[in-house]
Formats: structure tokens, sequence, C-alpha cells
């Protein structure tokens, strides 16, 4: 029986049982592996027959061996996850990560990019401010660079989009809440620093609906990334209020909930699944942080790996295939539920 063909460098690391990266490094430079890695991968060219695309591989060695990531805000724990995940990967490829933060800025986000473009990096990952970008400019900066969004999506721009889906996370929350106590309300920044905001707040009202329920968005004041102190101010202006409309509180993500948990521990209301608890509280993102808060934080939960390594292989796919797709794609990853004492 004839071997299967194989297309790409992707189908034959998966076949040889190497892993992308180190097939990715090899063909950018065959002594950057060890020697007994080479046999291997030489010996499976010789066993399927393969032969890369050594054209699309030698217009890339013009560029340097740079990519970029940018983020929005690298002191937020999920853009450093992400990021984390996303260095290693890159450096176990051979490439060298740069890693740049736009810090919640229009004008530093431009000029960040601006910046990448002139050090004609071999690819660039992009995760965008969303709504507060330079669509231009970004638009721009695709046309000349490589380039792969992740987590917030801005429609048509870059090669690929890699996220988390939304309506997968507040689902869940909203099903498991709604069944197991008092529907929840959503408590949300009212001017929201992250694009993915307004996702959940649509997806929480679309669920509601569906389960014949009232909703009841609270929006609370604050502007920028600290989203902590903006959930402890408003938690604390509701809690003193008596303004909260149910007893559980589903937030739009873990950084307003820590902020709100704080807020209930400063006025005396109880959190929790037992009987002398007041209130449930849960929330979205799985925060690094979110199992060490007290009460621990029930929360959907992004799948970090699944969308750093997807992200990056795509890239890799992108850059091996001289910088362009046949078309754009979108990649969504699912949330996971996951039941901690706070709800």
């Amino acid at each position: 029986m004839d071997e299967p063909k194989i297309r790409n460098m992707e189908e034959f690391a998966a076949v040889s049982g190497i892993s992308r990266p180190t097939v990715s490094k090899y063909f950018h430079d065959p002594d950057s592996v060890r020697p007994s890695t080479r046999e291997r991968i030489e010996a499976a060219l010789e066993h399927y027959d393969y032969r890369p695309n050594i054209y699309a591989i030698n217009q890339n060695r013009r560029l340097t061996k740079n990519i970029g990531v940018v983020v929005p805000y690298l002191a937020d724990p999920f853009f450093a996850e992400i990021a984390r995940m996303i260095e290693r990967q890159c450096i176990d490829a051979g490439y060298s990560p740069l890693l740049f933060s736009s810090h919640g800025e229009r004008t530093l986000e431009n000029d960040i990019l601006d910046g990448l473009r002139s050090m004609k990096p071999a690819g660039v990952l992009l995760a965008p401010l969303g709504r507060g970008s330079d669509r231009s400019a970004i638009e721009e900066f695709c046309k000349h660079v490589p380039t792969v969004l992740f987590d917030s999506n801005i429609e048509g721009m870059g090669e690929a989009f890699i996220g988390s889906d939304n309506y997968s996370f507040v689902s869940q929350t909203v099903e498991y809440l709604s069944r197991t106590g008092e529907p929840p309300c959503f408590f949300e920044m009212r001017h929201p620093a992250n694009p993915n905001a307004n996702k959940r707040r649509n997806a929480y009202l679309s669920m509601m609906e569906r389960l014949g329920l009232e909703p009841h968005v609270i929006k609370i004041e604050g502007i920028g990334w600290g989203f902590e102190e903006i959930g402890r101010q408003g938690g604390l202006r509701l809690l003193q209020e008596g303004a909260l409309p149910t007893d559980t509180v589903l937030c739009s993500n873990d950084r307003l909930a820590i902020g709100f948990l704080s807020a209930c521990y400063e006025t005396g209301v109880r959190v929790g699944r037992t009987k002398d608890c007041s209130l449930r509280v849960a929330s979205h993102d799985d925060h690094p942080f979110s199992r060490f808060t007290c009460p621990s934080l029930t929360t959907a939960a992004h799948d970090y790996a699944a969308v750093s390594d997807y992200s990056v292989e795509t890239l890799f796919k992108l850059i091996e295939g001289g910088g362009r797709f046949d078309e754009r794609s979108d990649t969504l990853f699912p949330a996971k539920l996951v039941l901690r004492d706070s709800a």
C-alpha cells in the first residue's frame, strides 16, 4: 500500500512523530538540531519522499528570525500567560520572539507596528486593541508583514484569527448558575477596554432569553485596564446601596470578579455555595490567580494551550507558505466550566 502523500510541513511532522517546531528548525538550519534528531528527520524525508517548498523557505531566510508578539496590556495575567507560551514555542522553533505591549493606547499600538515593519520580522502575532485600534494602520501593516491575529478579531485583517468562543464561556456559566440557584445578573464596565466584553454581554442576553429569564445588566463606571480596582469600587457602591437585583453575580471577567470579591469582604458579605452565604459570584477567563481568591472563583476557562499552540502553528505555516493564505480563517476554541467555592 502506497504511503499517503505529504502535502506540507505540518503533515510531515505528524507522520514522522517529530514536533513541528523541531522540523521547522531543521529546515531553517539542519545543524541547529541534535545529530540524532537530524538523522530521524532525514530518514523520514527519504521514507515519505517529502520535499518541502524550498522556494518559500529560501524567501523567508531573507527575513530576520524575529517574530513579533503584540498584546494590549502585558500586566493582564491572561496576556502574560498566552505570551509566555507563545515565546517558548517560538524559541523552540529557532525564532527570536520580540514582545510588545500597547498599554491600551492606539498611538502606541501604531508606533509598535511601525517599528516592527522596519525590522522585517518573519511574522507577527497580534492581539489588537479592537475597537480602540486604528483599522487603516493595521490593514496597511498586514499588507507588508505576515500577520496572525489572536484574542481580539478585526474582520478582514491578517491572514487568520485564533481566539476563544465567548458564547461558549457565557452560555455555560448562565446555564449552570440558573440551574443551581437564582439566575445571575451581569456585572460589567460601562466602557470596557477589552473588545470581548461586548460579545460576552450579548451572549448573556441571548442565553437569558433562551432560558426564558429576565436579564439584569449592571454597568459600573471606570476607564482603562485597572479592572480589579474598578470592580472593587463598583461592587462597594452596589453592596452599600443594596442595589443588586439578584443574589447571583456573573462578572464579565475574572479581574472584575476579584475586585468584586474584595468589596464583599470589606462589607462583610459572605460569598459561596453554603447556606450561611448570601451571594454567589462567578466569572469568565480562569485568570491564573482565580483559584487562590477567597473563596476560590467559579469561572469559565480559556484553553490557554490550544489558543497559543494553534496561533504559533498557524503563523509558522504562513511563514513557510510565503506569507499569504488562499483565504482568511477564523478558529475559536470553547471554554471549560471550572466549579469552585464562590458559586
